[in-house]
C-alpha cells in the first residue's frame, strides 16, 4: 500500500494532436541513418538533440540579425500551428559530420502550406541581409521545397507534402545523403 491519492497522468505532448499523420511513423531509425550515411557505428544520436518539441536556442538567436534568427528558433522555422513534431540529430565524430531529420505535422494541408510559405519568406528575408551569405548562402525554392547552402559544407533541406513539413540538415556529408534521407521520409508521408 502506498499513501496519497490517485491522479490522472499528464497528457503526452501530442496526445491531442489534430494531425492525421503521426510523425513518429515518418522518422528513420539509427540503423537506417547509418546505412544511408555510410558512417556505420560511428553515427550516433546526440542525446540532448532528440526531441518532440521545437527548440529555440535563444543565446545564438540574440547574436543574429532579426531576419536570420529563425535559423536558431525552430518555433519560427516551423510556425505556430505544429500539431506534432520530432527531430533527431546524429553525429559522426571521426569526420566531423552532423545530420538531422525532423518532421512537423499540421492539422491539414493548407496549414502545412502556410508554414512552408512562411519558411520560404524567412529564407528570403535572411538572404537579403548583409549576413545572408553566412547564414543562408546559395538558396533555391520550388513550389514544394527550399534548400539553403551557406558554403561551409552544410545545408538545410525542406519539403512540404500533404500535412507534413520535413527538414533535413547536413554537414560534412555528400549532397546525395540528405537527398536520400528526405526521399525515404517523404515516401512514408501519405498523399
Amino acid at each position: 500500500m502506498v499513501g496519497g491519492r490517485a491522479l490522472r497522468a499528464a497528457p503526452g505532448l501530442d496526445d491531442e494532436s489534430l494531425s492525421p499523420v503521426d510523425v513518429e511513423t515518418l522518422m528513420l531509425d539509427q540503423s537506417q541513418m547509418r546505412a544511408i550515411t555510410g558512417a556505420g557505428a560511428d553515427l550516433t544520436i546526440i542525446p540532448s538533440m532528440d526531441g518532440k518539441v521545437p527548440v529555440d536556442i535563444d543565446q545564438l538567436a540574440k547574436t543574429t540579425p532579426p531576419q536570420c534568427q529563425w535559423i536558431f528558433e525552430e518555433t519560427q522555422t516551423f510556425g505556430p500551428d505544429v500539431e506534432e513534431f520530432h527531430k533527431t540529430t546524429f553525429q559522426n565524430p571521426p569526420r566531423g559530420g552532423l545530420i538531422s531529420e525532423g518532421a512537423a505535422a499540421y492539422r491539414d494541408p493548407a496549414t502545412a502550406r502556410r508554414a512552408f510559405d512562411g519558411l520560404v519568406a524567412l529564407v528570403d528575408g535572411c538572404a537579403s541581409t548583409t549576413f545572408g551569405q553566412m547564414f543562408v548562402g546559395e538558396w533555391s525554392a520550388t513550389p514544394d521545397s527550399v534548400q539553403t547552402r551557406p558554403g561551409n559544407g552544410c545545408g538545410r533541406y525542406y519539403r512540404v507534402k500533404n500535412v507534413v513539413l520535413v527538414e533535413v540538415t547536413s554537414c560534412a556529408f555528400p549532397g546525395s545523403v540528405p537527398d536520400i534521407v528526405m526521399t525515404n521520409i517523404l515516401a512514408r508521408v501519405p498523399n
